[in-house]
């Protein structure tokens, strides 16, 4: 019945302390989005990322922020596109020295959703990818939502691939609700291992309102720091595994 891609946000790691169980997450995910400095993580976070990735089999993608550890990279950031572009650059390279074998990029917290309103800094992001792109010598996918950034991933020769959210609450237009307001975040297990059947059967998700709104995605995401992140993993990939839909990375479909 075809397949996709789980993948979560791991690396966390906030002052040498994880923000997540990693262990458990990467025996579960197909794709790990590892932060690389910007919001979180360093370098001995990043190596035992990599060597996780590695032993279970997981795609690695880098999960640059906007340089803000103070707030986990979730608040707006004022930034020349020059200066992000730089900083994204950097982390990735970070990533890179750390032995991760980067299959995609995907930006994290407030800076994923700037490149989606942000033509400017969409175009920093996505030229930051394709500098790491021309080092590795093959383009770098962008994981994201519609908007500027799959326009300007496109123009830099990245391919762009959507994702949808598992634990995040979905307004009318196909947008998340704001972390500030009520209903963002989802916190059933079971509630989000039927949204994620229903993601791929029939690509649509309930919104906070009780409607419903298409959702195209080929990645389907649960944010590691989520208190019931394990318990929601395991029980969407047995929803998705019991309906007959195999979980697997797409990278090598889409470079």
């Amino acid at each position: 019945m075809g397949a996709i891609d789980l993948n979560a946000d791991l690396g966390e790691s906030v002052d040498g302390v994880p923000t997540a169980d990693d262990d458990a997450m990467f025996a579960v995910i197909s794709s790990a989005s590892i932060a690389c400095g910007g919001h979180a993580g360093d370098a001995v976070s990043m190596r035992e990322s990599v060597a996780r990735a590695r032993e279970c089999g997981v795609a690695m993608g880098a999960h640059p922020s906007y340089p803000d550890r103070p707030n986990f990279g979730r608040a707006a950031v004022v930034m020349d596109a020059p200066d992000l572009r730089a900083s994204v650059a950097q982390q990735l390279a970070a990533l890179l020295e750390a032995g991760a074998d980067l299959q995609y990029v995907k930006p994290h917290g407030a800076l994923y959703h700037a490149v989606i309103g942000d033509a400017e800094h969409a175009r920093a992001l996505a030229a930051a990818v394709a500098d790491a792109s021309d080092r590795i010598g093959r383009p770098l996918p962008v994981l994201g939502m519609p908007g500027h950034i799959a326009r300007a991933a496109a123009d830099a020769g990245s391919p762009f691939v959507l994702e949808a959210f598992l634990d995040r609450g979905y307004q009318g237009d196909g947008m998340l609700v704001p972390r500030t307001q009520p209903g963002a975040l989802l916190h059933d297990a079971d509630e989000v291992a039927v949204r994620a059947v229903r993601l791929v059967r029939e690509g649509v998700v309930e919104t906070v309102t009780g409607g419903v709104v298409g959702v195209d995605a080929a990645s389907l995401c649960l944010h590691g720091d989520t208190p019931e992140a394990v318990e929601m993993a395991r029980a969407v990939r047995a929803a998705l595994v019991d309906a007959g839909i195999a979980v697997r990375a797409p990278w090598s479909d889409v470079t």
